[in-house]
């Protein structure tokens, strides 16, 4: 049946009744639907209320009460919904930047900086510290074997014409610049030739970097190393390069007792940790060690205008008595004093420090001196080490301490990470006591999963 309204005023008054009373029906259905809808968003507010108390109560400790709704809604399909559009968690989100550690301001005053720079000059100076490698173009005569260098005692060969280069660039402070070039590649890489490196100086001018030295002269930006020759023309481009030790990361074997994984600083006599859970310089291993292969991660501090040994300086005292040197070396000769070093004792057998700031890894093979009844030694203690992954001291025999440390004696002394007043953090710290486990493979590789 049809009705003109036009026509009949019946048919109004009829229509109207059919129409209130489906307003009424309406009214009575749609609250039920409405707890179905996805888009009603009056309907979803009166049950947001019951699941919201728990998660707008972020400190749980000043009411603890909500945990228990907390906990079931977790367990049903629907929280994840609600939690996502109950505005009551959005506040919680800012608290993560919050969270990220800053640099210490007490040390950034000092020009010392813990965590990369992020503002002002210093930031663009750091910006330009890294490593870089390429190809020289082929047919390019080079005179960089005439150059001044020093890491190696090797005479420094006539090279081929163009071939592979590794650019080290380190910062020493205020726009000043240093570079040192590698021939074959960066120290530790695959076609690496340990010949004398050619070293520019440069200043930086805006955000570029103008470094000279030798027969050429490089521009430096964040992502490239443009090499040209006295003439203007362009030998080569190196590109960025981040390398990563392949110990990095590494588990602890079976056997293995682990010192220090952010948790505690309970292996230690007076370990102290920092606020982001790394352990300070300056921490005593309490388990006495005799033979050991000991696996350590640090990050040394961006120091752009220290020099020497005041430049992120600490170290690894095996049995108080012999120090496996930790500077920031990167960029910078190879010396019996640097990074690898077996201080003032044995250089590395090439410098493998990365740029400060980076995490960085040492693995060491230790085997005690040995004594007879009388106290006589009768066999000096032996070290082999490995920096980022790459040997620097291979099977070295020690015939008496390093550096300060004490005197030789049957006793065991604690093993020790310096304390050399800067700020050197430490992370992943294990041990295998070969008196009590041995066949373990050291040092022990990064596994592609750990490393995901």
């Amino acid at each position: 049946m049809s009705f003109s309204l036009s026509q009949n005023k019946r048919p109004t008054a009829v229509s109207a009744l059919i129409l209130s009373g489906s307003l009424l029906v309406c009214s009575m259905i749609l609250p039920a639907r409405a707890t179905f809808g996805q888009d009603d968003q009056s309907a979803e507010s009166p049950a947001a209320p019951a699941d919201e108390k728990p998660d707008a109560s972020a400190p749980e400790s000043k009411d603890p009460a909500p945990e228990k709704p907390d906990a079931d809604a977790k367990k049903t399909n629907a929280a994840p919904e609600q939690t996502d559009a109950d505005p009551a968690t959005e506040p919680a989100e800012p608290a993560a930047p919050a969270a990220e550690p800053a640099a210490d301001p007490e040390w950034v005053a000092k020009g010392v900086w813990t965590l990369p720079p992020t503002e002002g000059e210093v930031a663009v100076d750091f910006s330009l510290i890294g490593e870089y490698v390429g190809d020289l173009k082929a047919g390019q005569s080079s005179q960089e074997d005439d150059a001044s260098g020093d890491e190696s005692d090797d005479e420094s060969e006539g090279e081929s014409e163009g071939g592979r280069r590794g650019v080290q660039i380190r910062n020493l402070g205020d726009g000043e610049f240093e570079a040192r070039v590698y021939v074959g590649g960066l120290p530790g890489q695959d076609g690496y030739q340990p010949k004398k490196p050619m070293v520019l100086l440069g200043r930086r001018n805006g955000q570029t970097l103008v470094l000279s030295g030798g027969p050429w002269a490089m521009f430096v930006t964040p992502e490239s190393c443009r090499i040209i020759d006295a003439s203007g023309t362009s030998l080569a481009t190196l590109e960025r390069a981040h390398r990563e030790s392949p110990t990095l990361g590494a588990t602890p074997p079976q056997g293995a007792t682990v010192l220090f994984d952010g948790s505690d600083t309970s292996a230690f006599s007076n370990g102290e940790m920092t606020e982001d859970g790394l352990l300070k310089q300056g921490a005593d291993i309490r388990e006495m060690l005799g033979d050991f292969d000991l696996h350590v991660e640090f990050r040394i501090p961006h120091m752009p205008n220290a020099i020497d040994q005041k430049r992120g300086n600490s170290g690894l005292y095996l049995q108080s008595r012999y120090e496996c040197q930790v500077l920031d070396s990167f960029g910078d000769a190879n010396v019996f004093n640097g990074l690898g070093a077996l201080y003032r004792y044995k250089a590395p057998k090439m410098n493998m420090a990365f740029p400060p700031l980076t995490w960085q890894t040492y693995d060491v093979h230790f085997t005690a001196a040995r004594f007879a009844a009388d106290g006589t030694k009768v066999r000096n203690a032996r070290v082999t080490s490995w920096v980022n992954g790459v040997m620097v001291q291979d099977d070295e025999e020690l015939p008496g301490p390093t550096g300060a440390g004490k005197e030789e004696s049957p006793t065991l002394l604690p093993t020790k990470i310096q304390n050399h007043n800067d700020p050197v953090r430490y992370r992943n710290i294990w041990v295998i006591d070969r008196g009590l486990t041995s066949g373990i493979e050291f040092p022990q590789l990064t596994k592609p999963a750990e490393k995901e």
